[in-house]
């Protein structure tokens, strides 16, 4: 099996965390990995390639066997791991990683976009490089970006775009009625008070500015309370088909205990609605589109 391969092998974020975290304290071979990650011989080689593609780890040969260790590069990945600087990971990851990193940039060009579009410009982009792309490798590099919180994808529709971690625009009231209005073209449903779906909402906004979903929670609670009696936030049942989605919202935490890091896939964080006094609410309508918004100073 090559370094010089030219798909990405599928190996998770946290298989490279747990493998560059083994050799902190020693040089490992491959049998160790087998033993610390508890998996198969072939598990291990490929995941051992990845990191060494990377940089995340070298390679030391002694006798007739081959030692691992890790890099400065490993160790700065690391630290930024223990500190939950997921943006830093990302940049490293981006740097070194030359599928990730491409993945980033022609992702930039073309966001939103769906899945075979950026496929198909991918497989472009890396024509007369020595690597190239399958959907299997946009669905690795992918759910690395989406648990650092650098990608978010549209669960309902699977459209990638990137997140910012700046702030919510001056504009978000406009944008959250004209998403609003698109929602409630498409709904059905003849109303005099429309009651729209806030999962559905989050999702059509984030992906027009490129915001986080906590971002969105945050801003659209801010709104409502700013304008009482024009914007409505509603509860909902519990069988409620404002929580269903497609995709569900990956995630990554830094574990207590065991592994350094543990992963988590969950589609409740995308079916849930926004809290306000401890209560969950599903819908949102709209009774006067004159509102006001102003943002806290951070």
């Amino acid at each position: 099996m090559s370094d010089e391969r030219a798909t990405i092998r599928p190996v998770t974020l946290s298989r490279l965390v747990e493998l560059t975290h083994a050799c902190e304290d020693g040089d490992k071979t491959t049998e160790d990995f087998e033993t610390a990650l508890d998996v198969s011989h072939r598990r291990a080689r490929e995941t051992v390639l990845e990191a060494k593609r990377i940089d995340l780890l070298d390679e030391r040969e002694s006798d007739d066997d081959s030692y691992y260790g890790t890099t400065a590069i490993g160790e700065a990945f690391l630290e930024a791991i223990r500190d939950e600087n997921w943006q830093q990971v990302s940049s490293i990851l981006a740097t070194r990683s030359p599928h990730y990193g491409t993945f980033l940039e022609v992702l930039e060009q073309l966001e939103p976009t769906d899945l075979d579009t950026l496929l198909e410009c991918l497989e472009e982009n890396q024509k007369y490089t020595p690597y190239s792309f399958n959907q299997t490798g946009i669905e690795v590099v992918g759910d690395w970006a989406e648990r650092l919180g650098r990608v978010q994808r549209n669960a309902f529709t699977g459209s990638y775009y990137l997140t910012s971690q700046s702030s919510i625009p001056d504009n978000f009231p406009f944008v959250v009625l004209d998403a609003y209005d698109h929602l409630e073209q498409t709904a059905g449903v003849d109303l005099r008070q429309r009651y729209l779906s806030i999962p559905q909402l989050r999702e059509e906004v984030c992906e027009r500015i490129g915001c986080s979903r906590a971002g969105f929670n945050e801003a659209l609670v801010a709104l409502c309370q700013q304008n009482v009696g024009k914007l409505e936030l509603s509860g909902a049942p519990m069988d409620t088909e404002a929580k269903d989605s497609a995709l569900g919202i990956k995630r990554i935490s830094v574990a207590d205990e065991g592994t350094l890091v543990s992963t988590s896939q969950s589609t409740q964080q995308v079916m849930s609605g926004v809290e306000l006094y401890d209560k969950q609410y599903y819908y949102l309508a709209v009774h006067d589109r004159e509102v006001t918004f102003h943002q806290e100073d951070t």
